[in-house]
């Protein structure tokens, strides 16, 4: 057949007209980071000195940046307070670890959640994971969990919380005075 259409030139032309749209919209729609994605930090941004060891915890991408005093680098997904009112940023330190804590809910947690009663350390319900280290702020820790589908998520009550075998190492490699910031 000459001049007329084909089934092949309407299979050709059908997909050219898929295509052409797809990569006209791909070039104008501007590209949207992931919003857990984490963001990039130097800890000269946040302190004169490295010190015993730095960490730094973003808040917006749910990310605890530590260098240790040799200046190593690593970076964990965290979870993080639920509301801004819960989350107390600025500079601290951790001032105390402790391998399997119990936990005891605050005054604002039982007003909150009155049926929340104290936990055990070691016990596999336990809200602090299997390791917690302390800030010079009270009642906020860095501390493990056991529900792993808080990480990367809005979900604690003020702390920063790590998968359990997150906590565990970054713990061994974190000496006391380590200097904090959270952001």
């Amino acid at each position: 057949m000459t001049g007329g259409l084909t089934r092949r030139g309407l299979l050709i032309a059908g997909g050219a007209a898929m295509i052409v749209p797809a990569r006209a919209k791909a070039e104008t729609v501007p590209v949207r980071r992931n919003i857990s994605s984490f963001v990039s930090q130097d800890w000269r941004d946040h302190f004169d000195e490295l010190g015993k060891g730095c960490i730094v915890c973003d808040t917006d991408s749910r990310a605890l940046h530590y260098w240790s005093a040799d200046g190593g680098y690593r970076v964990y997904p965290t979870s993080v307070p639920k509301t801004d009112e819960l989350t107390k940023r600025g500079y601290t330190k951790i001032v105390r670890k402790k391998v399997g804590p119990s936990w005891t809910p605050t005054a604002s947690q039982m007003e909150r959640f009155p049926d929340w009663k104290p936990v055990a350390g070691g016990a596999p319900d336990n809200p602090l994971g299997t390791h917690a280290m302390y800030l010079d702020w009270p009642a906020y820790l860095i501390h493990g969990t056991h529900d792993t589908r808080k990480i990367g998520r809005p979900s604690s009550d003020g702390c920063i919380g790590l998968y359990n075998e997150k906590i565990a190492e970054l713990y061994e490699i974190t000496p006391i005075g380590t200097q904090v910031r959270l952001i």
